[in-house]
């Protein structure tokens, strides 16, 4: 929490100043001693060498899944006759730290064309634009498996 809090101040201040470096810590300090006596946002995150890299694959992942999802939505989109098939999948996930799940609901829903209606207990409800194959299942395990192998080795 208290890097957190110090990045945030160091990017609202802009500065390099000592004396801002100082409050910031200060402050940062506080804070984190103050309000994450009871935190859990945190707990579960590896600090290896490895989940290091694994979070740095994981952020190129989103993005080259970002690019080609949007890439998709797009010829969808420009397509006269418009040819989606929607639809709801239920996805199992083998993730067991709430803060892994929910990197992983979110990085569903913000690749264009599929959305994280709900997740209850260890399984994803996500409403997709077009649904692609008659294998739902196979499916609904390309969209998360990529993520997931990633978030596994970085929260669990």
């Amino acid at each position: 929490m208290f890097f957190v809090l110090m990045g945030v101040w160091m990017i609202l201040n802009n500065s390099l100043a000592i004396e801002i470096w100082l409050t910031g810590g200060v402050v940062s300090l506080f804070l984190a001693i103050l309000l994450c006596s009871n935190c859990s946002v945190f707990q579960g995150v590896n600090l290896t060498p490895k989940a290091m890299l694994y979070t740095i694959m994981y952020i190129l992942v989103f993005l080259l899944e970002l690019v080609k999802s949007n890439l998709h939505i797009a010829k969808l989109v420009l397509t006269p006759s418009l040819p989606i098939n929607p639809g709801v999948i239920r996805a199992k996930t083998i993730l067991k730290s709430r803060m892994a799940r929910l990197i992983l609901a979110n990085s569903i829903t913000l690749t264009p064309g599929t959305f994280t209606i709900d997740f209850i207990d260890d399984t994803l409800y996500i409403h997709c634009v077009d649904l692609e194959g008659e294998d739902l299942e196979a499916y609904a395990n390309s969209i998360i498996r990529k993520f997931e192998k990633y978030l596994e080795v970085i929260y669990d």
